[in-house]
């Protein structure tokens, strides 16, 4: 009996040890490439601290995520923008319930090259050289030259709250350079000495200089103050109220670590 006892508990053990291996909670982020560091870097180290949780991340712009969200294809959608009405709609008829989460504060920084002179420009003169009303940076005490515009792609949550912050409902011009990813619009910015671009705080490198929009400059100390204009929160969006091991990240993301962890990667933390 002892020995048929030994046997039903090392089994029972087993089966249980089974199942723990089989089932780790699987969870899946997309969108935003602006939240995208953020994503990356607190799965990384949620994912260190608990040995059950899989965690997979991948960019593709906030619209991107929040159609994977109502489509069932992600748990968490990033997003640089609030959700519209018009996808709230589409989510409820999908059976799903974005619940928003916000993770950081960001600046949108406009960047120009480092041989660029300009230093400092109104929200009306960017929005004149993204309208292409103004075409040469002589036109705006710096040197002569044309002015390449660089512009995120209509897939992006940062190309929205752009348009709204800045562009105020006017179009970019046709002829602007779209890019997928706030990485592109840098690269293209620091090779191009006549190029003007937006990005997120957490790619700002040296290789490219930000602009004073009304006499104030990009950083977590304007941002958190409210004194830079062009603000706004970042959102991680789960399918009702988190619950399992996607409520244990969220609240991961929000504790003091993983704020911590957004400063680290250029943003501003909420605590």
């Amino acid at each position: 009996m002892k020995r048929s006892a030994i046997l039903i508990l090392a089994g029972a053990m087993s089966l249980a040890l089974g199942f723990g291996t089989c089932f780790a909670e699987k969870i899946v982020l997309a969108g935003s490439t602006t939240v995208l560091p953020i994503a990356q870097k607190t799965a990384e180290v949620f994912m260190d601290k608990n040995a059950g949780a899989d965690i997979s991340v991948r960019g593709g712009g906030s619209s991107v995520g929040i159609a994977s969200l109502i489509d069932g294809t992600c748990d968490i959608a990033d997003a640089s923008r609030p959700i519209k009405d018009t996808e709230i709609q589409q989510a409820a008829a999908n059976g799903r319930d974005p619940v928003a989460h916000i993770v950081a504060m960001d600046g949108i920084a406009v960047v120009v090259n480092n041989s660029n002179p300009v230093s400092k420009l109104s929200r009306k003169q960017i929005r004149d050289i993204f309208t292409g009303k103004v075409s040469d940076w002589s036109q705006l005490g710096g040197s002569p030259g044309k002015i390449v515009v660089v512009s995120r792609d209509t897939s992006s949550g940062t190309f929205e709250a752009f348009g709204e912050l800045v562009m105020k409902g006017e179009k970019v011009i046709p002829g602007a350079l779209m890019q997928a990813s706030n990485q592109a619009v840098a690269t293209i910015v620091a090779q191009t000495p006549s190029a003007i671009g937006y990005v997120g705080l957490g790619f700002m490198t040296k290789e490219i200089k930000p602009i004073e929009i009304e006499g104030i400059m990009p950083s977590k100390e304007t941002v958190l103050s409210g004194k830079y204009p062009v603000t706004r929160p970042l959102f991680m969006y789960s399918n009702g109220q988190p619950q399992g091991m996607t409520k244990e990240y969220l609240d991961f993301v929000k504790s003091r670590e993983g704020q911590d962890l957004v400063e680290e990667q250029g943003y501003v933390g909420l605590k």
